[in-house]
C-alpha cells in the first residue's frame, strides 16, 4: 500500500505540498522576524526589506504568515485526530454493539447532525474564553458527528462477516475484536477522514478567527484576516496583506485533498480499473477483500 501510495501522481503532489508547508511552519518561524514587531511604515507594499509587505500597524507580513501557520496547523491536525477518535469510538461502538446501544448513541448522533454547524460555532465560540484550546474543543464537539455516522455504516457492514462471527465463537473480548478484526479493515477510511477533518477545521478555524471570535492578540491565520479586513485592505488595495494568508489555506486544502484521492486510488482498485477501461492490454485492477487477523 504504501509503495502504491508513493507511486501515486496526486498522492506524491499533495504530499509535497503539505510537507513543504509542514516544514515552513516548524522552521519558518525561527528564520523570520518577530511577526508582532512594529517594524516600517503601515501597509507598505512588498520590498525588498519586507517581502511580503507590512500590515496596516507595521508588521512583517512575512513573518506573521510563516507564523501563523504554526498554531493554526496545531489546532487543525489536533482537531482532525479528535474528531476521528470521537466519531470512531461513537460509530464503532453504535455499528457494533447494537440494540439499546446503537439506539442511544444513534440518536445523539443525528441531534448533532440536525444542528446548524457554523450557528453553533459561533455561539460556542463567543460564550468560552477566545484562545486556542477553546477553538480545539469547539470544532472537535461540531465535526465529529458525521464521521461517527460514516464509521457507525462500515461497521455494521464488516461486523456481519465471517471472521467477526468466527472471533466470537472463540470466546475473544469485543474490545480486542474491535481493535484487532474490525479496524484493520478501516485503516484507508479512518486515514482520509482524518484529513477531511483536518480540511474542515483549518477553514472553521480561519473563518471564525476572521469574524473575531478566536484570540485576536495572538498570530495565527485567522487573525491574520481578521486585522487585515479591520485595516481596510480590500478597500485601500492593499491585497498583500491577506493574499500570503489566503494561498497558505488554500494550498494546505488542495494539498491534503490530493492526498486523498491518492489514498481512495491505492485502496480502492476499482477506482483505477474503471480509468482503465476500452485500454488495450491494461487489465482492471483486482477488487479488494476484507481481511481478518488471521489472514
Amino acid at each position: 500500500m504504501i509503495r502504491g501510495f508513493l507511486t501515486n501522481k496526486k498522492a506524491l503532489a499533495g504530499l509535497v505540498v503539505v510537507c513543504a508547508i509542514a516544514l515552513t511552519a516548524l522552521i519558518g518561524p525561527f528564520l523570520v522576524q518577530d511577526p508582532t514587531a512594529f517594524l516600517a511604515r503601515p501597509l507598505l507594499p512588498p520590498n525588498w526589506d519586507h517581502w511580503l509587505g507590512t500590515t496596516g500597524q507595521g508588521q512583517d507580513v512575512l513573518a506573521q504568515t510563516v507564523v501563523g501557520a504554526r498554531l493554526t496547523l496545531t489546532v487543525a491536525v489536533a482537531t482532525g485526530i479528535a474528531v476521528v477518535g470521537l466519531g470512531a469510538l461513537a460509530g464503532g461502538a453504535a455499528g457494533y454493539l447494537g440494540g439499546r446501544w446503537d439506539d442511544g448513541l444513534s440518536l445523539l448522533i443525528n441531534v448533532f447532525l440536525v444542528l446548524p454547524g457554523l450557528p453553533l460555532m459561533v455561539v460556542i465560540a463567543a460564550w468560552l474564553p477566545p484562545g486556542p484550546l477553546t477553538m480545539f474543543a469547539v470544532l472537535s464537539l461540531t465535526g465529529w458527528a458525521w464521521q461517527a455516522r460514516v464509521i457507525r455504516a462500515q461497521v455494521l457492514s464488516i461486523a456481519k462477516r465471517d471472521f467477526v462471527a468466527a472471533a466470537r465463537v472463540t470466546g475473544e473480548s469485543s474490545l480486542r475484536i474491535v481493535a484487532v478484526e474490525i479496524l484493520p479493515n478501516l485503516a484507508s477510511l479512518l486515514v482520509s477522514s482524518f484529513i477531511g477533518a483536518t480540511v474542515y477545521a483549518i477553514g472553521a478555524q480561519v473563518g471564525l478567527e476572521f469574524l473575531g471570535l478566536g484570540d485576536v492578540s495572538a498570530v495565527t491565520w485567522g487573525t491574520n484576516l481578521y486585522w487585515a479586513s479591520n485595516d481596510a485592505a480590500l478597500l485601500t488595495g492593499s491585497w498583500w496583506t491577506f493574499a500570503p494568508t489566503g494561498l497558505g489555506v488554500a494550498l494546505v486544502g488542495f494539498g491534503l485533498t490530493l492526498v486523498n484521492f491518492g489514498i481512495d486510488e491505492v485502496t480502492n482498485p476499482r477506482l483505477t480499473a474503471q480509468r482503465a477501461v476500452g485500454k488495450p492490454g491494461q487489465p482492471p485492477g483486482p477488487t479488494p477483500v476484507l481481511r481478518s487477523s488471521n489472514g
